[in-house]
């Protein structure tokens, strides 16, 4: 698997869909409630597929631009209690993220619990543009009633700013509502301590349906890709950058995605792949977290 290429061509995923408007998207398949099946997808698979998906999807165009940039800052306690809790497996979870759509200029403050049958569900609220080392009154106050709405226990956690991703995000809408894929590249995962890029070779695709048994997962099937558990881009990153020392459960996707050499097996920080770490070009990227 090669490293990092910022020059990429990505017109073969990109081009011949037919577009849909962002308000288009949110009147058919906005998808707040959903099943969400994660997969790790090799360039070579997803080229393969492209075809396929073009009958059924449209992209989501805003400007004639169709590949977007995201950065989000996640935010958990000292204990790492948002981590370690996804880690375990436990059903009641929760994310704390601000995410900023930066070709759109949106910044939302988003919270994502669990509901029934394992469906995930995700409350958000205006946010400003910045990335905040420490959320507001307010943004903790709809954080909090959110998780205690859902889960009916206090929110105790003091959160505080953990790990930055930025990565590519193509949106595909289904022609006939009611599903959506998202399919991400060039992951880029920042701390304090510095910058690791994942490169464009691999993508991580969500498949988001009601059920969870949409074309999309269909089609990938076919292609012998299956779902890929304890994908979360936050326990990955956390786990790559050393900010935790357990994280056993995602070494498979941590393969996967390339991070650690498929013949190493201890799973230790020092088995990941050291060309993927912080380079000359993204120190400035890394520091600006302090001046945020």
């Amino acid at each position: 698997m090669s490293i990092h290429e910022p020059n990429i061509d990505i017109d073969w995923l990109t081009s011949d869909f037919s577009p849909i408007s962002l308000d288009e998207l949110n009147e058919t398949a906005e998808m707040l409630c959903r099943i969400d099946n994660k997969y790790v997808v090799p360039r070579v698979a997803l080229q393969r597929l492209v075809p396929a998906l073009r009958h059924e999807f449209n992209i989501l165009d805003i400007n004639q631009q169709r590949a977007f940039t995201y950065d989000t800052r996640y935010f958990d306690d000292a204990q790492r209690s948002a981590y370690f809790e996804h880690h375990q497996g436990m059903r009641k979870g929760f994310k704390v993220r601000v995410r900023r759509y930066a070709d759109a200029g949106l910044s939302f403050l988003e919270v994502k619990v669990k509901g029934k049958r394992g469906m995930t569900e995700k409350y958000r609220l205006p946010h400003d543009a910045g990335l905040v080392e420490h959320l507001s009154d307010d943004a903790m106050r709809f954080a909090k009633d959110i998780y205690f709405g859902q889960y009916g226990k206090p929110f105790d956690y003091k959160l505080q700013a953990a790990l930055d991703i930025r990565y590519k995000r193509i949106t595909l809408v289904a022609k006939n509502g009611g599903e959506r894929m998202t399919i991400d590249t060039d992951l880029r995962f920042r701390t304090d301590n510095g910058t690791m890029s994942l490169g464009t070779d691999v993508f991580i695709v969500e498949a988001k349906s009601a059920l969870g048994r949409g074309y999309a997962d269909i089609e990938l099937r076919r292609a012998h890709q299956r779902p890929t558990k304890k994908c979360s881009k936050y326990c990955i990153g956390m786990a790559a950058m050393g900010e935790v020392k357990r994280y056993n459960r995602f070494l498979p996707t941590m393969r996967k995605l390339g991070l650690i050499d498929a013949g190493r097996t201890r799973g230790g920080w020092s088995d990941i792949r050291p060309d993927l770490r912080l380079n000359v070009a993204d120190r400035d990227i890394a520091r600006s977290r302090s001046a945020a």
